[in-house]
């Protein structure tokens, strides 16, 4: 069975920025979802966060181009009022991050990858940074 991951927007940037000292493992996740190893998923918050951060820091095409790649790529998974309410009622700090992990959770996958693992809630989902989950797939890929 394929692996089904929530790749947070901190992730999305290291590879679409080319971040030096994060995209390495970032384009190792991405390419084993280009493979069709795992299932890569977001919300269309991140999808909206990062279209507005590259326009910021490029241009509009650009920040249209690399958004569309990101499409091309991931499932935009559905956000609605139920997610945003256990979020506003969860006891967690980051809010954002309470939205990601609720979506996470109401669709059912395990797996949420950030490099931010601190401000995620503890719980039912499994709380990854890249290189950890690369080596927990390869470790699991070669058992």
């Amino acid at each position: 069975m394929v692996d089904k991951v929530f790749i947070d927007g901190d992730v999305i940037l290291d590879l679409l920025l080319k971040r030096k000292e994060f995209y390495k493992e970032a384009a190792k996740l991405f390419t084993l979802i280009e493979q069709k190893k795992i299932k890569g998923y977001t919300s269309p918050l991140i999808i909206a966060n990062i279209y507005y951060i590259i326009a910021k820091l490029e241009n509009r095409e650009s920040s249209l181009e690399k958004t569309r790649l990101l499409r091309s790529l991931l499932e935009i998974l559905d956000l609605n009022k139920k997610i945003i309410d256990m979020a506003l009622i969860s006891p967690y700090r980051d809010f954002e991050d309470s939205i990601q992990y609720y979506c996470a959770f109401s669709h059912k996958i395990k797996t949420i990858i950030t490099r931010n693992t601190k401000d995620y809630p503890k719980g039912e989902i499994n709380i990854f940074e890249p290189k950890k989950y690369i080596l927990i797939y390869i470790k699991n890929a070669l058992d």
